[in-house]
């Protein structure tokens, strides 16, 4: 694999720079502005077309598009959560209890895996997180794109394409696109700041405490919580007679949130055989379980000019600091990973992961003999460092240390893109459209170790006289055994031609060719249509094959802790895919997924409004799925014979899962105006989803065992069909008249199973719909003053069973599509420049 060398990425950085410096907007296709948001017939887009007039009913896939206003009019303005309330086919669950995920959590599109939805700023690649996401959420076993690391000031709008588009822009559009169009204003700005809390009240399942318990379990709590300041600002400014440079900035301060049961277990070892007096004072709402602790500044700066003869520079850089804080579980006084001399009440661990992300891109578009063309270069890095607070390593006895450096990872993708498009007239009804192009894609990833003390065993035995657990108590850090660093390259070509062949009908053709040093070679193919019947009706349709190269997080993250079974330590790992232990076990090289992608759709305008309704029908072979944890005793004694004694087993990420998912979206809008009272937009939309798993993974040598390990079992099958919503409704209506505002939204979630391993029982939450409301007022032409409230009635899962949470300390499931932390009610103040 290629390695850069310091003086090569000088070089690389200084050659970025230079074309930063004079910036100007992307391509040809991303000059043309948006019409008003109300306008969507005539709104022109970018994505999924490389035509530089195509408006987004005049498609041949669908595109959806997400206002500048509809992100800031949330009561946390971020980018993902905007989507979610904004598209019935995305979800954004916000998992607690989760380690890393609780701080970078992902988003799924028609219910596919986070990493199956390729993200684009300006039409280029967006780097993605360091983190792979190993832990029991929607998404386990991918590293998807952290949308969040944009500032919401610096976006103009976000167009999301719901069809694959492999053959158009590469690995992972699988599920979709979604390009983040960056503002490109040489004046203007604003200033907007906001601050909400969560009032809320939320009820749960009692649950048993021991036998002679003298407290009562508590079955609900009232929450005054995790307040949200955010400070964001974005400004246009000028240079010379063609440039522009668009700064944003963005500072959130954000305070956690307590979902937890009451914990009924007992806390303190027994006094003279009584219950410690201690029992009945203890707080026994003892975790963290909800949204994490984060203070987060973030900049972001767009830039071009034209500099004359059909030249133009543009470019883009962002830098993100983001510190959070989350928790595992409660380790009571009386457990034997606590040392009472350091903790005599117990501790509750906090993961601080601090996440630094940085992006830089310039290019330059110009005109040759005809052909527009697009030549750049971008670089992005995301890096995350664990710290590992209010624990200890018990192992190392009353000497240990209460705080660790537990290590971390980073990814970063160096990519050089140039590309050609131009117009021929080859007798058809239209110009046919030609684009060309090539792109060079470098890749890396490293895992760094912590400190020794958070993973090594101190030898201090228990007071039974048995060992136990290395490192820092909740996470571990990684080891040095676990160190890599890792890189390798991908080159692709492709062309792309669209038409009207006739009048009323619009073809393109699109075809990808691609070559990755650590698997070999794809090729990808799109065939899209749509035939016109009338000015206001038209049929739309793609038949398409799509692919998603293995992530380097898959391949090179690994981690090793130490668990006990019947009282002996193991070494517990996910391993390389490549690691000795894991091809032992039947682990291969990870190879790319593959897609086959069908969709038909119709669209009508009607009037000034439009209704769309596009069928979906996506099969994936070889899906990379992370195995469950293979620690049985056959496992052992088989590693043991093939010469990796005292290897409890582990995981490992392994190709093998097919799956079918078919469904629906429908989209309708409509402009009402209402004389006197005003102006009213409505948008209707819906999405019907069905997974199924056709095919799990399995190993020969796994399968000569008696009894056979699962690789896959049925939770995770489970969780694949039935773990996001199948069904989404939204109804919203944005009402305006003179100085006076207001948006009301309903979301409506259709039931999610959370499945459980037996004897345990499987949980449905059932539908539930959301309220938002928020109404807003001018105070001046520049000052605007908005209320609202998001999940205005308070809507909550339903809670676990005492069966399912028998600590007390998690009531709710991790995979409800809108998270669990009640009502948020806001007040937002803007000042336009």
């Amino acid at each position: 694999m290629l390695r850069t060398t310091a003086p090569t990425r000088l070089i690389l950085s200084a050659a970025i720079a230079a074309l930063f410096g004079g910036a100007a907007q992307a391509q040809q296709a991303a000059a043309a502005q948006d019409a008003p948001a109300v306008d969507s017939q005539s709104t022109v887009v970018v994505t999924g077309t490389r035509v530089s007039n195509r408006t987004v009913l005049d498609t041949s896939s669908p595109v959806d598009i997400i206002s500048a206003d509809t992100i800031k009019n949330t009561g946390v303005p971020e980018i993902t959560q905007a989507l979610s309330v904004a598209l019935p086919s995305l979800n954004f669950p916000r998992p607690g209890l989760a380690d890393g995920t609780d701080t970078i959590r992902p988003a799924t599109l028609r219910g596919l895996a986070p990493d199956q939805t390729l993200v684009l700023v300006n039409s280029k690649r967006r780097h993605t997180s360091s983190l792979v996401n190993l832990n029991g959420t929607i998404g386990r076993g991918s590293a998807a794109v952290d949308m969040n690391t944009i500032p919401t000031g610096i976006v103009k709008n976000i167009e999301v394409l719901r069809d694959g588009a492999s053959a158009q822009y590469g690995s992972d559009a699988i599920a979709g696109v979604v390009n983040i169009r960056l503002r490109n204003d040489k004046s203007g700005g604003e200033a907007v700041v906001s601050y909400g809390k969560r009032i809320t009240d939320y009820s749960f399942a009692p649950v048993a405490g021991p036998a002679g318990a003298t407290w009562t379990s508590e079955t609900g709590r009232e929450r005054r919580d995790g307040g949200v300041a955010t400070v964001s600002l974005w400004k246009g400014l000028s240079f010379g007679e063609t440039g522009f440079v668009t700064i944003a900035a963005e500072y959130k301060d954000q305070d956690h949130t307590e979902r937890s049961g009451y914990d009924m277990r007992q806390q303190y070892p027994l006094v003279n055989g009584q219950f410690d007096p201690r029992e009945n004072t203890i707080n026994r709402f003892n975790a963290w379980y909800g949204e994490p602790e984060m203070k987060q500044s973030t900049v972001f700066a767009n830039a071009g000019m034209d500099l004359g003869g059909s030249v133009k520079l543009y470019g883009w850089s962002s830098y993100q600091k983001r510190e959070a804080k989350s928790a595992g579980f409660f380790r009571r006084p009386l457990q034997d990973n606590n040392t009472l001399a350091i903790y005599p009440n117990g501790f509750l661990p906090i993961i601080a992961p601090d996440v630094d992300d940085f992006s830089l891109a310039g290019g330059v578009t110009w005109t040759l003999d005809g052909w527009d063309m697009d030549s750049s270069l971008s670089y992005g890095k995301n890096k995350m460092d664990y710290t590992i607070e209010n624990t200890l390593n018990r192992s190392l006895g009353a000497a240990s240390k209460t705080s660790f450096d537990a290590g971390g990872y980073s990814y970063d993708q160096l990519t050089y893109n140039i590309s050609a498009v131009r117009q021929f007239d080859w007798g058809m009804n239209s110009p046919v459209n030609l684009a060309l192009g090539a792109e060079a894609r470098r890749e890396g990833y490293k895992l760094e170790a912590g400190e020794p003390d958070s993973y090594r065993n101190g030898g201090i035995l228990l007071p039974s006289g048995l060992p136990t657990a290395s490192g820092s108590q909740v996470f571990p850090g990684f080891r040095p055994s676990d160190e890599s660093d890792s890189h390798r390259n991908a080159f692709s070509v492709f062309a792309d031609v669209e038409a009207n062949l006739t009048q009323s009908l619009l073809a393109s053709f699109a075809v990808r060719g691609e070559h990755y040093s650590d698997f070999g070679n794809n090729w990808s193919g799109k065939l899209a249509g749509r035939y016109n019947f009338t000015p206001s009706f038209a049929l739309r349709g793609s038949v398409q094959n799509g692919f998603r190269a293995p992530s380097m997080q898959q391949q090179f993250f690994t981690s090793t802790s130490t668990n006990f079974i019947n009282g002996i330590p193991f070494d517990i790992t996910t391993f390389k895919p490549t690691d000795a232990a894991a091809v032992a076990l039947g682990a291969k090289p990870l190879d790319a997924e593959k897609s086959t992608n069908f969709s038909l759709g119709l669209v009508a305008k009607v009037g000034k409004g439009s209704i769309t309704v596009d069928g979906f029908h996506i099969k994936i072979r070889n899906r990379i799925v992370l195995s469950e944890n293979l620690t049985q005793a056959n496992v052992r004694n088989f590693l043991a014979a093939n010469g990796f004694p005292g290897v409890g087993g582990g995981r490992f990420f392994i190709n093998g899962v097919d799956t079918t998912t078919k469904g629906v979206d429908v989209v309708a809008n409509y402009p009402l105006a209402l004389g006197a009272a005003g102006r009213l937009d409505l948008t209707l939309a819906g999405n019907y989803t069905d997974t199924e798993v056709t095919k799990v993974p399995a190993t020969a040598q796994l399968a000569a065992l008696s009894p056979a390990p699962v690789l896959f079992d049925r939770v995770n099958v489970l969780t694949f069909e039935e773990g996001t919503p199948k069904t989404k409704f939204t109804a919203s209506g944005t009402w305006s008249l003179g100085q006076w505002g207001a948006t009301l939204r309903a979301t409506r979630y259709g039931k999610v199973l959370t499945p459980s391993s037996a004897p345990f029982p499987d949980h449905t939450m059932s539908a539930k719909t959301l309220v938002d409301l928020e109404g807003r007022f001018a105070i001046t032409k520049g000052i605007t003053f908005a209320l609202g409230a998001e999940n205005l009635f308070d809507q909550y899962p339903d809670p676990y069973p005492a069966v399912l949470n028998s600590t007390g300390n998690a009531p709710f499931t991790n995979y409800s599509p809108f998270g669990r932390s009640g009502r948020y009610v806001y007040a937002r103040l803007s000042y336009t420049l």
